[in-house]
C-alpha cells in the first residue's frame, strides 16, 4: 500500500481506495488549511486533472444551469474567482466522514453557513468528482 501526497492509501491490487477516518481526517484538514491560507496551488493540488464539480454557487457566479465545472483548469479559475470574491473567506472543519472511494467534508464558512461536499477519490487519492450542498 503506498501513500500518496494528500495522505490517502491506494489499494493497488484492488484499484480503489479505502479511505480510515484518520486518513480522511488528514486530507479534510490538509484541505482546510489550503483554502484558510488562500493558496490556490495547493488547493488545486487535491483535485484529479479530470475533476467535475457540481455546486449551486457555482451555477450562480458562473451563470451555469448545471452548476458543473469540469476539468482542474477551469476549476481553477472558478477557486480564483471565489477567492476573489470572498477576501475573509474561512472554513471551520466541523466533521468529515469516510468510505470506499469517497470522504464527505462538513464545515461552516465565515458566514456561518454550513457546507457538505461529497469527494468521489480516485485510486491516487485525487478528489474526481464533488457534490457540494449548502444551508441557507
Amino acid at each position: 500500500m503506498e501513500t500518496n501526497p494528500v495522505g490517502i492509501h491506494s489499494q493497488s491490487d484492488k484499484g480503489g481506495i479505502a479511505v480510515t477516518k484518520d486518513e480522511a481526517w488528514k486530507f479534510a484538514n490538509d484541505w482546510a488549511a489550503a483554502w484558510n491560507a488562500h493558496d490556490l496551488d495547493t488547493i488545486l493540488s487535491h483535485y484529479d486533472d479530470a475533476v467535475e464539480l457540481t455546486s449551486p454557487v457555482a451555477a450562480k457566479l458562473l451563470s451555469l444551469p448545471d452548476g458543473k465545472v469540469i476539468g482542474r483548469p477551469s476549476l481553477g479559475a472558478y477557486f480564483k474567482q471565489g477567492l476573489e470574491a470572498f477576501p475573509e473567506l474561512h472554513f471551520h472543519l466541523e466533521d468529515v466522514l469516510w468510505g470506499l472511494n469517497s470522504i464527505v467534508v462538513y464545515y461552516t464558512n465565515q458566514r456561518g453557513t454550513h457546507t457538505a461536499e461529497f469527494m468521489e477519490l480516485s485510486p491516487a487519492g485525487k478528489v474526481t468528482r464533488v457534490v457540494a450542498n449548502y444551508s441557507a
